[in-house]
């Protein structure tokens, strides 16, 4: 009796034994600790504009911080004059520029066939007139020498601007495209100098009197304000506008330039660096 009950309690414990060693381990509980997953950062959108150096680039630069927070990285290409930085909108080498005035850009789309559209308003920049061999208005002798840009609606702006000091009437004074071949009257027998705009700066020495946009004279050290003889008045229609490509008006990265380049912000800026040689237009 005592054989069998042993042999019983070796069995059983031989069943236990072979229990515990096909049993599979639990894994141990994750720690608490581990770190979350996290989202991956947005793609940052890259957006070109080409500008003028001076206001544009400067007013631009003022937007890079703000449209970096949005994950916008704003990319500022200066150029000095004014066809390329249309033509590489058009071609879709830029994304937009800042540089012109709607009267330009209506002239060179309807000569070269482009379709660029503004869809911002931001500055103005009056057009002034600078002394070169006469340092007064009320001094220039007959027959005087005046430099005027030679694109179309700035040269109409600088007549216009002379009309409006006297020196000339012209046939249809609201003709922003006048030529020299449009005055009607000429008292003192003026002539004109049609030249490139960013060159007449270089060469007011050279003539009696220069007319010179504002951003190529800031460019050149002068202040429109202060060293201009008369400069255009703030009803000015030569807004400066920000372009795009026609079918760009929606870009999302362009409509959040927008948003920054009319904020208050920048209001202050230009009010407060250029003080009155560029004047909000927003």
């Amino acid at each position: 009796m005592k054989k069998k009950y042993l042999s019983l309690v070796l069995a059983l414990a031989l069943c236990l034994s072979l229990a515990a060693c096909g049993a599979k381990e639990e894994p141990a509980p994750a720690e608490n600790n581990a770190p979350a997953e996290t989202e991956a950062p947005a793609e940052t959108v890259t957006l070109t504009v080409a500008a003028s150096p001076t206001p544009h680039a400067v007013i631009l630069q003022q937007c890079v911080a703000p449209l970096a927070e949005q994950g916008i990285e704003l990319v500022v290409n200066e150029y000095s004059d004014y066809v390329i930085p249309n033509t590489a909108v058009e071609d879709g080498d830029e994304d937009a520029n800042y540089f012109q005035h709607i009267p330009y850009l209506d002239e060179f789309n309807a000569e070269r066939g482009t379709h660029l559209v503004s869809v911002a308003g931001v500055h103005i920049e009056p057009m002034g007139i600078y002394a070169g061999k006469t340092t007064s208005l009320d001094a220039i002798p007959d027959g005087a020498t005046i430099a005027v840009p030679n694109d179309p609606t700035n040269e109409g702006r600088a007549l216009l601007l002379l009309e409006a000091q006297g020196l000339i009437k012209l046939k249809d004074s609201s003709n922003l495209s006048a030529t020299p071949k449009d005055i009607a009257e000429n008292p003192k027998s003026l002539e004109f100098k049609e030249m490139e705009a960013k060159t007449i700066p270089s060469i007011t020495s050279e003539v009696d009197l220069a007319i010179i946009n504002s951003n190529y004279a800031l460019g050149a050290g002068l202040n429109p304000v202060e060293d201009s003889l008369a400069i255009e008045s703030s009803d000015s229609p030569y807004v400066n506008v920000l372009v795009v490509k026609e079918g760009n008006e929606n870009n999302e990265a362009v409509k959040a330039l927008i948003e920054v380049l009319n904020s208050d912000a920048i209001r202050d800026f230009i009010n407060e660096e250029f003080d009155g040689a560029v004047v909000p237009a927003f």
